[in-house]
């Protein structure tokens, strides 16, 4: 029986390990395991300027890095495995992962959410080289560029519009004819000088090595094919929250993400709470899944001071 289980080890929850650990809760992190990749999202980008507290920058890897040590080092027990079960009883909640079972009082959930790729063999290799999920994170990289971006949604519009801050030219590739986007967005984007838009098309593949340098594209209704080339390319089709553990068990909204109370971190079962980009729909900042690690360690700490 542990005080605390945190499931989850991007920036919510080394924060949320940091905090319990030095609550002396003695707080265990099941990290995942390969194939996926401990330390979220940020493991997969290279430059960060905008984390507080790093004015030259930092790698996305060497960040989460120095957040696991910090954490270690206040006594946060860290283990590699892939959680497969998770039961909800108050006062002993069950995490059962890679053949054995932990209970806890408090557990903190902090499994993120995927942003949704194109599914193709060269998608992977570019991220963060050229490829990004994220313009509020990378749009500042692209001044005076040419970038295109995937998707047809208000976000897709949204980021679309904050991409021309910076860029010379955003070209919105969209499979269908219009856009999904609400009228006032649609209406937006199409009055933007900056943004053009490729209808009918799917990306078919990524040029570039170690960069990118153009997409390949087909026309769905003609099957004309050709290239665009390109700075940056964006993806912005959606993210899927990792909860799927939790259906059924867990209060979730339409779209999949955990409900909490409030401005706390509180799930529908006491003594559990949530936080990062499996709860925040709209931010999915580094820097606000560490500010809710935080709110979900105190929110622990208290729930377990009242029982």
């Amino acid at each position: 029986m542990r005080d605390v289980i945190i499931i989850g080890s991007g920036p919510a929850g080394l924060a949320a390990g940091l905090y319990t650990a030095r609550a002396n809760l003695e707080p265990l992190l099941v990290e995942g395991a390969p194939p996926e990749v401990p330390g979220g999202q940020l493991m997969l980008t290279t430059d960060v300027e905008n984390f507080p507290g790093f004015p030259e920058g930092i790698q996305g890897p060497e960040l989460m890095e120095r957040m696991r040590q910090q954490a270690e080092r206040f006594g946060l027990e860290i283990r590699p495995a892939t959680v497969s079960e998770v039961t909800f009883a108050p006062g002993a909640h069950g995490v059962a992962a890679d053949g054995r079972t932990w209970e806890a009082r408090a557990l903190i959930l902090a499994t993120g959410a995927r942003a949704r790729l194109l599914g193709l063999d060269s998608e992977r290799r570019l991220l963060g080289r050229g490829v990004s999920t994220c313009a509020t994170c990378d749009g500042a990289f692209y001044r005076g560029k040419h970038v295109v971006l995937v998707g047809g949604g208000d976000s897709a519009m949204e980021e679309a519009g904050f991409l021309t801050r910076f860029a010379a030219q955003v070209t919105v590739v969209h499979r269908r004819a219009e856009l999904r986007a609400s009228k006032i967005m649609q209406d937006r984007a199409r009055a933007n000088p900056k943004i053009a838009f490729v209808w009918d098309t799917v990306i078919t593949d990524l040029r570039g090595e170690d960069r990118l340098s153009a997409v390949a594209w087909r026309n769905v209704k003609s099957g004309a094919e050709g290239e665009i080339a390109c700075d940056g390319l964006f993806i912005a089709i959606g993210h899927d929250p990792q909860t799927t553990l939790f259906r059924g068990q867990l209060a979730l909204d339409p779209e999949g993400y955990l409900i909490v109370e409030g401005d706390s971190t509180r799930t529908s079962v006491a003594g559990v709470f949530a936080a990062g980009d499996v709860v925040d729909r709209t931010y999915r900042q580094a820097i606000t899944a560490a500010g809710m690690g935080c709110k979900a360690a105190i929110d622990a700490e208290r729930y377990l001071e009242s029982l």
